[in-house]
């Protein structure tokens, strides 16, 4: 009870985060843009390349560096604990490369890195809890986020550390079923899809499962109406204000004859909404980890495979 109580207090900290006033440096000559993180580090480059247009961004989640990077290249290495094997591998070679290279991290190895260092606060908190600290030095650097927005999501947020009854009751809901969720998205909120389904991995230890419009229409739509076991399966739908994209949403319900649960995200921004629906995945993981009678914080299958790879250092 005592580490549920713990990851309840870490949820909480989430509007704090909005405050971090550490921004990235980004030079003049720069052409495109490279964030590298995994897992719970890895989500603030996923949001960023929602949010940011103006120059190519590319994601990286494994080891290695494209080709494509040169002096001319922004390099973001992100990674909570500093420690993170591929991370620090990436960073390595961009320095090599004489890419401007920012490390965003608590500590570790990682922090000694970098042609700028952003060092975030080190309050022993999951990866995953730390979205915030991760993600604002980024949105303020490259001028995604005002004032204005940040203070509108930090009372969004708040409003749900007090009241968020309604995601206890879905987590009830999939509990009470043993539903596998699957989460759909759309632009700008692809990447919070896809946090939920990691939360629901995590947090409830859970398999997910999560898409996106229009793509799936592409693809899922075939497989709604004809799967093995649909009535295994629990759909979470953001509500999108593009018209074309709520026209899809209600289509596919109908023809695939799917039951949808629409999450109506509530804020007058987009950076608003993808915070308040950040969150509202967060608690909704999170109560679902705990009537399944699960410790939230458990990582310790992760930790293990981190152990025996240690083992075998190249």
């Amino acid at each position: 009870m005592g580490d549920e109580i713990e990851f309840l207090e870490e949820l909480k900290m989430l509007k704090e985060q909005l405050k971090f006033k550490e921004k990235v440096e980004v030079p003049n000559n720069i052409e495109n843009v490279v964030i590298a993180g995994m897992g719970g580090s890895g989500i603030a480059g996923k949001i960023f390349s929602e949010f940011y247009s103006k120059k190519p961004v590319y994601l990286v989640d494994d080891y290695k560096l494209p080709d494509f990077v040169s002096k001319s290249t922004l390099v973001v290495a992100i990674s909570y604990s500093g420690n993170t094997e591929e991370t620090v591998s990436v960073a390595k070679q961009a320095i090599k490369r004489g890419a401007y290279t920012v490390t965003i991290t608590s500590g570790g190895e990682l922090a000694g890195y970098g042609d700028q260092q952003i060092r975030i606060p080190r309050n022993d908190l999951q990866p995953r809890s730390a979205t915030g600290f991760m993600l604002m030095p980024l949105l303020r650097g490259f001028g995604i986020v005002s004032d204005k927005e940040i203070s509108e999501s930090y009372s969004l947020l708040e409003q749900l550390d007090r009241n968020n009854g309604k995601c206890k009751e879905i987590a009830n809901d999939i509990a009470k079923g043993m539903y596998i969720p699957i989460i759909y998205g759309s632009s700008p909120f692809k990447s919070i899809a896809y946090r939920w389904k990691t939360q629901f991995n995590e947090n409830a230890k859970v398999m997910a499962y999560s898409n996106s419009f229009p793509e799936l229409n592409h693809n899922d739509t075939m497989s709604l109406a004809k799967t093995y076991r649909k009535d295994c399966l629990y759909f979470l739908v953001f509500k999108s204000t593009n018209k074309r994209i709520a026209k899809r949403i209600d289509i596919t319900a109908t023809i695939t004859k799917s039951n949808f649960k629409i999450i109506a995200p509530k804020g007058s921004s987009d950076i608003a909404r993808m915070f308040y629906l950040l969150h509202y995945g967060d608690y909704l993981t999170y109560y679902l980890g705990v009537i399944r009678g699960i410790n939230p914080t458990d990582v310790s299958l992760i930790e293990e495979l981190k152990r025996r790879l240690g083992r075998f250092k190249h």
